[in-house]
């Protein structure tokens, strides 16, 4: 498994971890953003992150029969975390605002389902996951991710799997440091297209 000061290299190394102004998905802002798309445009990199997140998994969680991540950020980490642990994985997709799985995909009554995503603040993405999964009447043996930037404080009240914890900083619009102040945010992330 790989070291959290290997991740983070590469996470740097990949540019996958940003500075400036960012509001989150949440609607936090924050100085730092972790930006895992750049990560997965790097395979051979990515690859490394994968295979130790999939040992963690494996170590943590005995039995899954299939794997759900959210569109757009989970999709190919759950595809990738699907074929090292040799399980079907789906993905489920905002329709009018609420996630929904289509494609023709389903979860089947008592299947073990692993939520994963590429980050996780405060949790919404994966709850709203789990919320199909309990209206399939399956269960979640955990929930996953490459980076957990919760600090502890993400609505998910089971324990989170990740490959590394980094504690940035968020804050409300109304409660921005100075240094902040002066810089343009940009909204990163697939709920603000």
């Amino acid at each position: 498994m790989l070291s959290l000061e290997e991740s983070l290299k590469i996470l740097k190394e990949t540019n996958a971890l940003l500075e400036g102004h960012f509001i989150l998905s949440s609607g936090l802002h924050s100085p730092k953003y972790v930006q895992c798309a750049q990560l997965m445009s790097r395979p051979t990199k990515a690859k490394e992150i994968c295979i130790s997140l999939s040992e963690k998994i494996t170590k943590e969680i005995k039995d899954i029969d299939i794997i759900l991540s959210p569109a757009m950020g989970g999709v190919i980490i759950g595809y990738e975390i699907g074929r090292l642990l040799k399980k079907e994985t789906i993905f489920s997709e905002r329709v009018d605002g609420k996630f929904k799985l289509r494609r023709d995909f389903s979860i089947k009554k008592n299947q073990k389902v692993l939520i994963i995503e590429d980050v996780i603040t405060t949790g919404k993405s994966s709850l709203e996951c789990a919320k199909l999964v309990e209206e399939n009447g399956a269960l979640i043996v955990g929930f996953a991710c490459i980076i957990d930037r919760s600090n502890g404080k993400s609505l998910i009240n089971k324990k989170i799997i990740s490959q590394v914890e980094i504690s940035i900083p968020t804050y409300t619009k109304d409660n921005l440091p100075k240094n902040m102040l002066n810089i343009k945010p940009v909204k990163p992330g697939s709920r603000y297209l």
